[in-house]
């Protein structure tokens, strides 16, 4: 292999000279063969022709963000229709028994973006791994396992499970998955694959090395995915099995839903080819991108770029106008993202971050920097929405699906989303007519926990039952697939 990269050596060298990057093959005379292979392979998967134009567009000069000149609010799908809507109703019943439909004929697929490490919440390994639920402590990977597995057993037949991890979890999340038998999901039924990656580039232009022997690389971004399941083979093996709907969602939320009949059926029944769940914002500057018609185009806008009197304006009732907030849950059909991949090129607009970013100096010196030295360049899932046709948004309950870990403490941290856990669990337990004690603050007096393989939904519990009429006070209860134990916390 070494040998065919030097056959190949002078004409690479050639090719990034013209591009201007020839500085990245200072030190290759101070590389062993390892080093070199390393080097080169990285060298060989650039596009350097489209790193050029990247350059030129994106970090040499910082492109404005490019607003529509008119930016209305969304109209969504709501939670539930309307009391005395018969048409909505009609069409909801519907849906939901189209949602199942395409579960059952095996034409939908989960979806699963899993390249993050737990370093900001303290964990040393990919985030999918961290113990995120109340009582069992299980993992996130875990959660969705379950969900998955539920959902399977009343359609009768395994949603298959597409995982995007990054080159730097990759190794450590299938050994995990085999260290724990795939959560008790078929093996055949997970595919791995790997995010694509983008080098890092000096204010300048010039692509970084972060050694001597390796460039300064970074995730290419969420939008990146759907280039991933095109180069990876795994939009082939949809293909294969005659998945038409992939439902998308991102591996840091543990009350999302990763199968939602009724979102799937909405989705299909309108000829969605991409459709996205949104939340209620919490405030007019929620830190969450905005759902927004832009020219007529349903679109996001990030926060960072809504213009502060709009993200304020309210309507005659004191409500905000710009309220619809992103919390990346989609579902998209198979033959958009084939048809968004056709060229090999997935045509989304990039994203520029200024970062800070360790690299090697022309003296082979390693540099920390103090200050951002470096942009990086990402692609964001949701700017696909735009070239979508017939996109929708429906709404769903912040309290029902969203309470991510993201942060150590304080807002979407562990303890927030333990808090949410629990809140969820009392409230599913009350539909079912269980009573829950409540402490004076009116939170649930009992640590809570119910397993998707017990029920994936509220309406799965009150369907299935709970042996019991009330929880103790200072309980702690968790609904296994059996059903009720009663565990120690740490358990």
């Amino acid at each position: 292999m070494l040998a065919e990269h030097m056959e190949e050596l002078s004409t690479l060298r050639a090719r990034l000279d013209a591009a201007g990057q020839g500085h990245v093959l200072r030190h290759w005379d101070e590389l062993d063969d390892a080093g070199r292979a390393r080097l080169a392979d990285q060298l060989a998967a650039l596009d350097l022709s489209l790193l050029q134009r990247l350059a030129a567009e994106y970090v040499v000069r910082r492109p404005d963000a490019a607003l529509p000149t008119q930016i209305e609010p969304v109209e969504t799908y709501p939670q539930q229709p309307a009391p005395g809507d018969v048409t909505r109703t009609a069409m909801y019943r519907d849906a939901r028994a189209r949602g199942l439909a395409l579960l059952h004929e095996g034409k939908v697929g989960a979806f699963l973006v899993a390249g993050g490490q737990g370093t900001r919440l303290g964990y040393d390994g990919p985030k999918g791994e961290f113990p995120v639920t109340p009582i069992k402590r299980h993992p996130l990977f875990r959660v969705f396992a379950e969900q998955l597995r539920a959902w399977g057993r009343d359609a009768r037949r395994a949603i298959p499970w597409y995982i995007m991890t990054s080159d730097a979890n990759d190794a450590a999340t299938r050994a995990y998955f085999a260290a724990n038998a795939h959560f008790g999901v078929d093996p055949g039924d997970v595919y791995f694959f790997q995010q694509g990656m983008m080098p890092a580039f000096g204010s300048d232009g010039r692509l970084l090395l972060a050694g001597k022997d390796s460039l300064a690389l970074s995730p290419d971004g969420h939008g990146g995915s759907l280039r991933a399941l095109a180069k990876s083979g795994a939009l082939a093996d949809m293909r294969r099995r005659g998945i038409e709907h992939l439902s998308y969602f991102q591996v840091d939320n543990p009350l999302v839903h990763c199968i939602d009949p009724l979102f799937l059926g909405l989705h299909d029944l309108t000829g969605s080819e991409m459709s996205s769940k949104m939340i209620p914002k919490a405030g007019p500057l929620e830190k969450v991108g905005n759902f927004v018609r832009g020219d007529g185009v349903l679109q996001v806008i990030e926060y960072s770029d809504l213009p502060e009197s709009l993200a304020r304006q309210t309507d005659a009732a004191g409500a905000l106008r710009f309220n619809a907030g992103s919390i990346a849950i989609h579902a998209l059909r198979t033959a958009f993202i084939e048809r968004l991949t056709a060229d090999g090129e997935l045509r989304l607009p990039w994203h520029r971050a200024d970062k800070k970013v360790p690299f090697v100096d022309e003296t082979g010196r390693s540099v920390e920097p103090t200050a951002p030295n470096a942009v990086k360049l990402e692609q964001f899932i949701f700017d696909a929405i735009p070239l979508a046709s017939n996109a929708i948004v429906v709404d769903t309950d912040r309290a029902e699906e969203f309470s991510p870990v993201k942060n150590a403490e304080g807002v979407d941290s562990p303890a927030t989303c333990l808090r949410d856990q629990i809140r969820r669990a009392a409230r599913w337990l009350g539909e079912a007519a269980v009573e829950v004690p409540r402490q004076p603050d009116g939170e649930p007096d009992a640590v809570l926990e119910i397993s998707p393989l017990f029920a994936p939904t509220a309406e799965h519990v009150r369907a299935r039952g709970v042996p019991m009429t009330a929880v103790q006070p200072g309980g702690v209860l968790f609904l296994g697939p059996d059903g009720p134990e009663h565990a120690d916390i740490s358990g």
